[in-house]
């Protein structure tokens, strides 16, 4: 029991490893050195530096720069360049993973600029496979230098190129092929041709390499290059998109709706009826004239109080004579002097009182 225990953890513990086999190598700088190649090809480290201010991915990417006369090897052309030597057999099939970004002030020249490359282990001419910039485009190359261009781009500075590259290794160009991806889309479906020279086999540069009358500096950035056999590490599969839920359509039922028939108001117009303002019979004031009443005065004998009114004193003016008949108007004079006389004195009674209170 024990036993099968101990084999069982064996064959788990060995379960990482094989899943992780189809990745053959890796170049992506994340040790923050160049230690994951073989060698380099330059005149000095600082034409080949990992840095962290440019990145595609991680934390890490090269810097590969080359100024005008920079020949480490002493062979055609300028260059600094990283090297692993790969060593792809015939008959293998690979898949490629890189990115490469050439900064906003990268030179155009109509000069070749190689910046990266599979080369043959012999000693020299074009190598059977490489992208190189001329003008203000991308190349592919297969072939060598009389090989055809099966897939071009424009040089699009300033921002990432993503490579994803399948090929199959083969001096025969019935077997041998290439199929590219260019930013997540497959640019160049699977073309046909030699991938190698005879028997040699190839490895792998990445860098800067250029003809040398082109006379400005320029630097180019690589990251994340991986070497697998599966394509599934280095173009992760897509996630499927869940198709999205049978919606049941919805019938609006319409409203009708029941038009308002609005009954119009009949206003009765209103009547009035003219309030009739019977005068009050207004009944003729008589005023009746004041009746003064005149003592007797004595030697007369004829009371000469009598009733006094208008017609009388009316008649008096009437009849103003000497007569005995006409003392009448005397006798009015002499009562109503009395009459002021006495008022005036209970006017001064009066106001006697008043003073005293």
């Amino acid at each position: 029991m024990t036993a099968c225990l101990r084999l069982a953890a064996l064959v788990l513990l060995s379960v990482p490893a094989l899943a992780s086999a189809k990745v053959i190598w890796k170049g992506d700088f994340e040790t923050g050195n160049t230690s994951q190649w073989t060698r380099s090809q330059s005149v000095a480290n600082s034409r080949l530096q990992v840095v962290t201010d440019v990145v595609r991915e991680g934390r890490y990417a090269l810097k590969a720069t080359v100024r005008h006369g920079d020949d480490p090897i002493g062979a055609s052309g300028n260059r600094n360049e990283l090297l692993f030597i790969s060593e792809e057999k015939p008959g293998s099939t690979y898949f490629y993973k890189w990115s490469t970004m050439f900064p906003s002030n990268y030179p155009i020249s109509d000069g070749w600029q190689v910046f990266t490359q599979w080369h043959q282990e012999g000693c020299c001419g074009s190598p059977p496979l490489e992208f190189f910039v001329r003008g203000d485009t991308i190349h592919m190359r297969v072939g060598g230098a009389d090989g055809p261009i099966p897939w071009t781009t424009p040089l699009a500075r300033g921002t990432w190129h993503d490579f994803v590259l399948q090929v199959k290794w083969s001096s025969n160009p019935k077997v041998g092929f290439v199929q590219l991806w260019h930013n997540g889309k497959l640019v160049l479906p699977k073309k046909m041709g030699a991938t190698q020279f005879g028997s040699e086999k190839n490895y792998m540069k990445l860098g800067l390499y250029r003809q040398d009358t082109i006379r400005p500096e320029a630097s180019v950035y690589h990251d994340g290059f991986v070497m697998a056999t599966d394509q599934a590490d280095v173009i992760p599969p897509a996630t499927p998109t869940p198709a999205p839920a049978p919606q049941t359509p919805t019938t609006e039922t319409p409203t009708t709706e029941t038009p308002t028939t609005e009954t119009p108001t009949t206003e009765t117009p209103t009547t009035e009826t003219p309030t009739t303002e019977t005068p009050a019979p207004q009944t003729p004031t008589t005023e009746t004239p004041p009746v003064i009443t005149v003592p007797t005065l004595p030697g007369t004998g004829t009371p000469g109080a009598g009733v006094v009114n208008d017609d009388n004193l009316a008649n008096a003016g009437a009849g103003c004579s000497a007569t005995g008949s006409g003392g009448t108007p005397f006798l009015a004079a002499t009562a109503l002097l009395a009459l002021t006389t006495l008022l005036g004195r209970r006017r001064q009674l009066a106001r006697a009182r008043a003073s005293q209170r």
